[in-house]
C-alpha cells in the first residue's frame, strides 16, 4: 500500500476518529459531565484516586503517559488533562510524565503529519507563518524551543506540533526544542493542578478568595505572569514580523 495514497489517509483519519470515539463513550459511560465537573465528587473520590496511585504509582504513570501521546496524536487540548496529571500525581512527578507525554506524543503527530499531510499543511500554514522560515533556517532548534517557550505566540498546541512540517525539520530536532522548550509552562500548569489537590486536602470550602488566597494557586498564577512577559519580551526580539 502507498503510504501517501489518498485511501490510506482515509483509513488513518477514520482511525483518529474511532479511537476518539471510543474513549468519549467510555469515558461517558461511566461518568456524566456533571460528576466530571463536581468539586463534590472530586473531593469525595480523592481518597480513593490517591490510594490507588500510591499502590500502583508505575502502573497509572504509565497509563496516563500513554493516554497523554494519545491526545497529542488526536489533535486534543492539553490545558484539562495536565491540570488532572498534577492533581493526581503533584509537581514533580506530574510534570514528568506531561513533558516526555506531550514530547512523544508531539513527536509522533509531526511524523504522521509530515508523512500524509505535508501538502495540505504547507498550503494552510506556509504564508501565514513565512517570517519564521528565515530564523527556522538559521537555527531549528533554538528557535523552535523558543517559538515553544512563548507559546507559539498564541499557536494551538496541537498546531505547534505540525507547524515544523513547513520548514523540514527532522524529528531530532523537534524531539530536542520541544521537551525543552515546554518544561517551564508544564511546570506551572501541573503545579496549578496539584494546588487544587492541597486544597481539598485541607478541607477548604471552595470559593473564589479560598482558592485565589492559597499560596497552592496563587504561586503558579505570579509563574503563569513571569512567563507570560518573559514570554512577550522573546516574542519580540526573536520573532518580529
Amino acid at each position: 500500500m502507498n503510504l501517501k495514497s489518498s485511501n490510506f489517509k482515509i483509513y488513518l483519519g477514520s482511525a483518529y476518529l474511532i479511537i476518539l470515539f471510543l474513549c468519549i463513550y467510555f469515558l461517558f459511560s461511566n461518568f456524566s459531565i456533571s460528576d466530571l465537573t463536581s468539586y463534590a465528587f472530586i473531593k469525595e473520590n480523592k481518597g480513593l484516586i490517591l490510594q490507588y496511585k500510591d499502590n500502583n504509582i508505575f502502573f497509572l504513570a504509565l497509563v496516563f503517559l500513554t493516554i497523554t501521546v494519545l491526545l497529542n496524536v488526536l489533535l486534543c487540548p492539553m490545558l484539562l488533562p495536565t491540570l488532572v496529571i498534577g492533581f493526581i500525581f503533584g509537581k514533580w512527578v506530574g510534570t514528568l510524565i506531561v513533558v516526555f507525554g506531550n514530547t512523544l506524543g508531539g513527536a509522533l503527530l509531526y511524523l504522521l503529519a509530515k508523512t500524509f499531510f505535508s501538502e495540505l499543511i504547507e498550503k494552510k500554514f506556509a504564508i501565514k507563518f513565512a517570517n519564521l522560515k528565515k530564523l527556522f533556517n538559521k537555527n531549528e532548534t533554538i528557535y523552535f524551543m523558543c517559538f515553544r517557550f512563548v507559546g507559539g505566540g498564541g499557536t494551538p498546541f496541537p498546531i505547534q506540533n505540525v507547524l515544523p512540517v513547513i520548514f523540514n525539520m527532522s524529528v531530532k530536532n523537534h524531539i530536542i526544542a520541544t521537551f525543552l522548550g515546554i518544561v517551564p509552562a508544564t511546570f506551572v500548569t501541573v503545579a496549578l493542578g496539584s494546588g487544587i489537590e492541597n486544597i481539598i486536602d485541607q478541607n477548604i470550602e471552595l470559593s473564589f478568595w479560598s482558592v485565589f488566597l492559597s499560596p497552592e494557586i496563587y504561586l503558579p498564577i505570579i509563574g503563569f505572569l513571569v512567563l507570560f512577559i518573559v514570554a512577550f519580551s522573546v516574542k519580540k526580539i526573536y520573532f518580529k514580523k
